[in-house]
This record gives structure tokens, C-alpha cells and sequence, in this order.
């Protein structure tokens, strides 16, 4: 259907914004939010926060004492099992709550899934209660609408963009993920499933974008104040407006002694900090160097990445070198694989050319989904391996792909702790990498797979290349 006859049968945008109310509130709480982001697209809708590859007791008391309005936890647990995931979530939840405990630090914890519903739910919010020890009250409210991204939720039916239409999500690529796709668009019906029945569709709860936009943030709080303990409840959204409503609500529910946990995208995250939006980045807010070349790293096989890379090959912008997954996959090729493309990769940035080392198109994928999801891990530590094996410093580095981001971040750049700078596209985000990294302050730029029009990658390359 079409987008504008969908959204031209909604109720207008409720009239007042409710950002002020929440930055109000959160600063009188002395709360920050935190965030475990499954990979480290996230931090797409956010500025001036930081992001952290690792989470004990020690660091996470140092950083809510600072009290930040939000921290970021990159878990990477997309890329895990389903075992793996909940140990990891499991773990979190008891580090955070000890460094609670220490700093006095009120906290609220959002776990940030992906838009397009892949992901370990409900086995990762049920893990992270379960760590973090103290009653979730009202259980989990389920966001996953991620405006700038075109992902929307109308009638607890997910839509997904794709040009001037809104397809259910459902009928998308992305539920056929080998490692996480669905059957079902009705998000009470996708709990269902994902649950694999237990929590049943008809007592998932929902909040509606008639409730959001007719009665404000006091008539959603009263909805939430109802919630039975351990219950999901669908917060539908069509627009930034209907977020930051939610979020009010969510906190004025909170204040009358209920406790929730959030499954929600990226843009739910910057409405509970209250966060302002602020421009895009420019290339001159990144501070690179007037001389040298970009690295570009392609992991992703969605396909919107891949008729993004088509229309960067066919610019001529870049040196596109592919890496053949094939060849990974064998161990009497990979090593080959990798230092074939790292020594091309160190020749043409030597050259002053910016470089995109892209991975072959076709998705190869395992028998089940825990072998896909072995088949991914293994291609992404090949490109931490090609990253690792140059020796040249880029200008920049971008990756393109949720799991691509994390592992080059944390295994190939050495990141501990990263600044958001803020979006150089919309859900493009930029980090500024810290000092114990392999290139300090270098400009990280985290572009998910699932974002953007086909030319939006070569929109962002040609805006990062050198003055002339």
C-alpha cells in the first residue's frame, strides 16, 4: 500500500512535544539509559553518548557515575547462538545492577533490536531480567518502529518502506533470514511465534497510535499503568512525535512504581533519553586528514546493500577489491583469501584511492541457523583478519553491516570505548574511536545493511572524499 493513503487515515500528531518533560524528568531521577545493542547500529538516532565493548563492574560503575544521559553496551549478540546471547545478557543484567547498587545511579535498561524484527527475542529480555534480579513490574514494552529508517507500526501491524510504499514486514527479505525469519507482520501473532507459543497473540497488550495521538503522554501512562506483571505490550508509531509521547507516558508509569523493560529499535532510544535531534554531520565536523584514502568494509548481503554497492562500482569513486566467500569458508584457501585482498586493499590506499573491500553477493548460508549464523561469524573474522593485515592508517573506516561493525571495532580496531558523534545520513552513524585503539580518533562511520536507497552509500562516500 501506499504510504501517504495509510498515514492519511491517522489522527494528527499529538500537539505539544514532550522532549523538555522528558529531559526534565530523567535529569530529576538522575537516571541514565542503557542500552545493549545487539550490534553496534544502534547508536544511529544519537549524539554526544558513549559506546562501550566491554561491561564490568568497574567501567560500568565509572560511566554512570559520570551520569551521561544514555550509555551504550555493544553486545554483538545478534551474531551469537541463542545460548551464547542469553549467558551474555545474563551476565550484563548482574554486572548492572552491582554498579547500580555502587553509584546510587538510577538506570533504566532498553535492549535495541533490530528494526526489521531479526534477533533473539524473547530469549535476550528474558535473560537480562532474570540478571538484573529485581521484578520487571509490567513486563516488556515492544518498539520496533524506526522512523528514519521507514519502519513503522499501525494497527500492531510492522511495516517496512520500500520507495513511496509500506510492505508488512513479513513480506520482506528480512524475514527470510536464515538465521531469524518469521512468518508473521501482527506483532501480537510475532510474539507469538517467537515465544514458540508461550506467550500467546491474545494477550499481548497494545497501545495505539489513536491512544498516543488523542490522549498525550497521561493517556498512555494510564494504559501502562494497567499492564499485568510479565505481559508485552506493542507500542504502535508512525512518526518521531508518537516516540517521544510513548516515552513520557512510559516514565510518568514508572513514577507510580512500575518497572518495565524495552525491546525497542534506535529511534525509541533517543526519545527515553530525550535526546534532541541535531543536523547531519558534515565532513568537515570529522576532522580527517586533507590527504589519504578511505576503507570501506562490506559484509552485509542484504539486499539494499547490494544494489548500494552496484551503484558505487558504477561511479568509479572507489576500488572495489571482492572477497570471495567461498574461498573463506575452505580452510585450504582462506589464509590465501585474506592476504590477496589485504595486500590489493594496501596498495590502492598507499595510492590515494579510497578502498571498498566487498564481500562476494551471493549469500551462502548453513543447514539451520546455528549454522548460518557459524557461516557469518567466520566471513566476519576473515575481514577483521584483512583489516588487522593492512598497514596503512585511512582517513576513515566504514562499515557496512551490523555484525561487520562490531567485530572490526572491537576485534580488529581494539575499541574499548568510542564517542557517537552523531549521523552523517539518516541511521548512518560516526564514532570517534578512543585512545587504546589501534588508530586513535580515527572517524568511524557505522552504516547498517538494511538502510537506505540505492544510491544513499555512494552519497555518503563522495560527501567523505577529500577537498579537491
Amino acid at each position: 500500500m501506499q504510504a501517504a493513503d495509510l498515514f492519511a487515515t491517522l489522527p494528527a500528531d499529538w500537539p505539544s512535544d514532550p522532549l523538555p518533560a522528558i529531559r526534565e524528568e530523567r535529569q530529576a531521577r538522575s537516571e541514565t539509559v542503557v542500552v545493549l545493542d545487539d550490534d553496534p547500529t544502534g547508536t544511529q538516532t544519537v549524539h554526544g553518548v558513549p559506546v562501550l565493548t566491554r561491561w564490568t563492574q568497574d567501567l560500568l560503575r565509572h560511566e554512570l557515575a559520570a551520569g551521561p544521559p544514555a550509555i551504550f553496551l555493544l553486545t554483538n549478540s545478534r551474531s551469537l547462538p541463542r545460548p551464547d546471547a542469553v549467558a551474555l545478557n545474563r551476565e550484563i543484567g548482574g554486572a548492572l545492577a552491582a554498579a547500580g547498587r555502587a553509584t546510587g545511579r538510577r538506570y533504566v535498561v532498553i535492549s535495541r533490536g533490530d528494526s526489521t524484527l531479526r534477533g533473539h527475542y524473547p530469549a535476550e529480555t528474558d535473560a537480562l531480567a532474570a540478571g538484573l534480579g529485581t521484578p520487571i513490574d509490567a513486563g516488556t514494552l515492544l518498539v520496533p518502529a524506526f522512523i528514519t529508517g521507514g519502519r513503522y507500526t499501525i494497527g500492531n501491524i510492522h511495516y517496512v518502506a520500500e520507495g513511496t510504499g509500506l510492505v508488512p514486514a513479513a513480506r520482506t527479505p528480512f524475514a527470510r533470514d536464515p538465521a531469524f525469519g518469521y512468518r508473521s507482520s501482527d506483532l501480537a501473532a510475532w510474539v507469538e511465534e517467537k515465544s514458540e507459543g508461550r506467550i500467546p497473540a491474545a494477550l499481548v497488550r497494545s497501545i495505539s497510535i489513536e491512544t498516543i495521538r488523542g490522549g498525550g503522554p497521561d493517556r498512555v501512562a494510564a494504559a501502562l499503568a494497567g499492564l499485568e506483571r510479565g505481559s508485552v505490550c506493542v507500542v504502535n508509531a508512525a512518526s518521531e512525535r508518537d516516540l517521544a509521547v510513548a516515552a513520557l507516558g512510559a516514565m510518568r508509569a514508572e513514577s507510580q512504581g512500575k518497572r518495565f523493560l524495552y525491546r525497542t529499535a534506535a529511534s525509541f532510544v533517543r526519545a527515553r533519553a530525550g535526546l534532541e535531534a541535531r543536523p547531519l554531520l558534515t565532513a568537515a565536523d570529522l576532522a580527517m586528514p586533507r590527504s589519504g584514502a578511505g576503507l570501506i568494509i562490506v559484509g552485509s548481503y542484504v539486499p539494499s546493500t547490494s544494489s548500494q554497492i552496484a551503484a558505487l562500482r558504477e561511479s568509479g569513486r572507489v576500488t572495489a577489491i571482492e572477497v570471495a566467500v567461498e574461498r573463506l569458508l575452505s580452510p585450504g584457501t582462506r589464509a590465501d583469501e585474506i592476504g590477496r585482498v589485504a595486500r590489493l586493499a594496501g596498495v590502492a590506499i598507499r595510492r590515494g584511492d579510497d578502498t571498498a573491500v566487498v564481500t562476494s553477493r551471493e549469500l551462502v548460508a548453513g543447514h539451520d541457523a546455528a549454522g548460518s549464523l557459524a557461516i557469518g561469524q567466520l566471513v566476519s573474522e576473515s575481514l577483521v583478519a584483512i583489516v588487522r593485515a593492512i598497514p596503512t592508517r585511512p582517513r576513515y573506516l566504514l562499515a557496512k553491516g551490523g555484525i561487520t561493525s562490531s567485530d572490526l571495532a572491537t576485534a580488529g580496531l581494539g575499541v574499548t570505548r568510542a564517542m557517537v558523534l552523531g549521523q552523517l545520513a539518516p541511521g548512518v552513524s560516526v564514532w570517534r574511536l578512543g585512545l587504546e585503539s589501534r588508530y586513535p580518533g580515527l572517524p568511524y562511520i557505522v552504516f547498517p545493511g538494511n538502510v537506505g536507497e540505492p544510491g544513499a552509500f555512494l552519497d555518503v562516500v563522495s560527501t567523505l572524499r577529500p577537498p579537491e
